[in-house]
């Protein structure tokens, strides 16, 4: 099932969390086919030798819990209780699905769970790399045994006994013994195969592509360094304190960098680990996958090719930056990625998306504007929207004194101008995907629309609060105003759609945001950085948009799993809470008006299939996601297959019976297996319906209608809606 991709806005940042299966020797691939096909088995003392820490780990170690200790926001003791976090947060980045440590790793540990702290007090890590060890070890056992099972068993594979097989281990109890270890690895691999089988390749050619893969998991087995396990450690301590504070290793500091200056000719994606996978977390606005429109976040790339889909490379089980080392290149060359779609049922729903690589550029980002033409009681009105995809500013220009640099306050302010002289009833500011950006900017647009006041409060880690204000008079625009938003947008994006919200000056619809309301510097090491999270945001009436983030005032179905994304789904993310109001007034436009244009617009939306499809899909999609026991049976799961795909061409008839269209009898797919007919989602390409934004322009005239005056009128702060 494809949605029609999102255009998704960010901040810059990259994030690198986990390990892939790694080790210690250097083994090329010749060698270990060489060693597979002949005479002598594999062997573990072929590929393992144990690592230990690098002098300068013990400086930076104390130079990390200093830091942790006296500029993070929350002043978190580094205790007993906090060790026992580290200590299953470090298990859980190296062993996630808990495949590769036995029960009897775990009890032999587990003594130490409340020693970390003491250890990291004095920098000692002999704990963190015999735990890690361990783990390298039980790792190359694993891909000794499953690619001797593929060799021997790979081609017997038996897919018509009825067994079954739990997807999402997270919680599940470590194997007790060996025999109950690879009865799970034979599971495993019996559904990777099962999924090739019916996305319709045939086995010779499965066994091959599973043997390259794990082939090429076990020379990674042989590749780890001292300073790779030094950064998982240090990430299981710093993520503990909140998930936007990271360690970078000299080599992660690089490519946080060049990330942050948008050098990196590449496809413009922050990706991120996730268990076997390399897993989309953002695209960067106007970058190269975002104006492909093919990519979304979610997305999980499992091959990544060279100008060719002939030459994709099975990435995965790779290290993340070794899928980020192949998706870069150089500016105007062509990246083929094989991905897993966010909206996809089952594993074996592939697709292949090609991407020209490109540099980021700042104008591409610009907010640009639209008018949409509504029809109402024999009249059209026109309704103004300004999508902003971030909140940019050309920091160079702007400290050089360029009289015509560029920022988003700036282009809004020469959209909303232009807007006016073509006579439009009302404007919709639509920050769907935007992820934040400038806090200036926030700021400086929110007094477009104000005379003046607070905008946003920002405490410090030592408590102290600094207050934001807009301080010019004037109004740039004083007319009905409605504020587009979804999951994706946040930080910035949350600061100005509150500071909209508390002053009462215009409408919020869409779905919750993101939630992302702290903020987060960079501080030198001796070798690498610490990004740390030292302040916090707050709206004018006191409440954090920290982790709850905005909530609409008009709410439309997700096309986002709320509960997987977002700054909530993020383990140990910061909580809301509140500090004292600002001294602010609200407006009375829009008050007491919120229930009536509800009920409009639940009336209006009763016979929208658009809206009909989006509830129904997300409630379907949610279901398919939480059956994590799985069959192995080929022939049910082509039933299951089926039923889904019978769901799928019922639903995609109903909406080209709506639009006057002939109906399909089954469901296009491309050669992957990727249904290609689907075309929905929150935000549209410009030839498109946008059955959101439409929507939006009919709450806005709905407003309009039932206000008499579009000026803004100031109000007492204690009145509500």
């Amino acid at each position: 099932m494809k949605l029609n991709n999102r255009i998704t806005r960010v901040l810059f940042f990259l994030v690198f969390t986990g390990i892939a299966f790694a080790g210690f020797q250097t083994l090329a691939f010749a060698d270990v086919h060489s060693a597979l096909l002949g005479d002598e088995p594999l062997k573990k003392k072929d590929f393992y030798t144990p690592l230990k820490p690098e002098p300068e780990h013990s400086a930076i170690i104390k130079s990390i819990v200093y830091k942790l200790k006296y500029h993070h926001y929350e002043k978190i003791p580094l205790d007993d209780d906090l060790s026992e976090k580290i200590f299953d947060t470090y298990l859980s980045d190296l062993d996630p699905a808990r495949l590769y440590f036995l029960q009897s790793d775990i009890d032999t540990f587990t003594p130490y769970r409340k020693q970390i702290d003491d250890v990291l007090q004095t920098a000692d890590l002999k704990l963190a790399y015999n735990i890690f060890n361990q783990y390298q070890q039980r790792v190359i056992e694993r891909m000794i045994f499953i690619l001797s099972y593929i060799e021997k068993e790979g081609k017997k594979m038996d897919f018509s006994i009825e067994e079954s097989f739990e997807t999402d281990r997270e919680h599940s109890p470590w194997p007790q013994t060996l025999g109950v270890q690879n009865e799970l690895w034979r599971k495993r691999l019996k559904n990777e195969m099962l999924n090739l089988v019916i996305s319709g390749k045939k086995l010779d050619d499965i066994v091959s592509l599973l043997i390259k893969r794990y082939r090429s998991q076990l020379n990674r087995a042989s590749q780890t360094n001292s300073e790779d396990v030094f950064r998982t450690y240090m990430n299981a301590l710093t993520q503990v304190y909140d998930p936007h504070t990271q360690y970078f290793s000299p080599s992660a500091s690089e490519n946080f960098n060049i990330q942050m200056s948008l050098s990196l000719e590449g496809i413009g994606a922050v990706l991120q680990r996730e268990n076997d996978f390399t897993k989309v977390l953002r695209l960067v606005p106007a970058g190269p996958a975002d104006k492909a429109g093919e990519l979304q976040p979610g997305d999980r790339i499992v091959g990544v090719g060279q100008g060719s889909k002939a030459d994709i490379v099975d990435v995965i089980g790779w290290r993340l930056d070794e899928v980020v080392h192949l998706i870069r290149g150089p500016k105007g060359t062509v990246v083929y990625l094989k991905i897993i779609p966010a909206n996809s049922t089952d594993d074996h729903e592939t697709k292949t998306i090609k991407i020209t690589r490109d540099k980021v550029k700042l104008e591409e980002q610009a907010a640009h504007k639209k008018i949409i033409p509504l029809a109402r009681d024999g009249e059209t009105i026109k309704i103004g929207v300004i999508d902003i995809p971030t909140f940019y500013l050309d920091f160079k220009a702007y400290h050089e004194g360029a009289p015509d640099y560029k920022s988003t306050s700036r282009d809004v302010d020469r959209l909303i101008k232009e807007l006016l002289k073509e006579k439009v009833s009302g404007i919709v500011i639509d920050l769907r995907d935007n992820g934040g950006g400038a806090l200036q900017e926030a700021n400086a647009l929110t007094g477009h629309f104000i005379q003046t006041g607070p905008i946003v409060q920002v405490r410090e880690s030592n408590g102290r609060v600094t207050r934001y204000f807009d301080r010019h008079s004037d109004i740039l625009y004083d007319g009905p105003l409605l504020v587009m938003m979804n999951r994706m947008s946040a930080s910035a994006s949350e600061i100005f759609s509150g500071a909209i919200q508390d002053y009462h000056r215009g409408l919020i619809v869409g779905t919750q945001s993101f939630g992302k309301g702290t903020v987060q510097s960079l501080l030198d090491l001796n070798q690498g950085q610490l990004k740390i999270t030292h302040a916090k945001f707050y709206r004018i009436s006191g409440k954090s948009t920290q982790y709850q983030g905005i909530l609409p005032d008009i709410e439309f179905p997700p096309i986002y799993n709320l509960e997987k994304i977002g700054e909530s789904s993020l383990p140990y993310a910061m909580k809301c809470d509140s500090i004292d109001a600002a001294n602010y007034s609200q407006y009375k436009e829009n008050l007491n008006l919120v229930q009536k244009l509800k009920n409009y617009h639940e009336k209006r939306i009763q016979n929208n299939v658009e809206f009909e499809y989006l509830k129904a899909y997300m409630d379907f999609r949610k279901k398919q996601q939480e059956k994590t026991r799985i069959s192995l049976c080929e022939a049910t799961r082509k039933k299951e297959r089926d039923a889904i795909d019978q769901w799928k061409l019922s639903w995609e008839n109903k909406k080209r019976k709506a639009k006057g269209l002939k109906p399909l009898d089954k469901i296009e797919s491309n050669d992957d297996e990727e249904e290609t007919v689907e075309k929905n989602t929150d935000k549209k390409e410009e030839d498109e319906i946008d059955p959101m934004l439409m929507e939006s322009g009919e709450i806005l005239v709905d407003y309009i209608q039932m206000t008499e005056k579009t000026v803004a009128k100031k109000a007492v702060m204690d009145e509500s809606y």
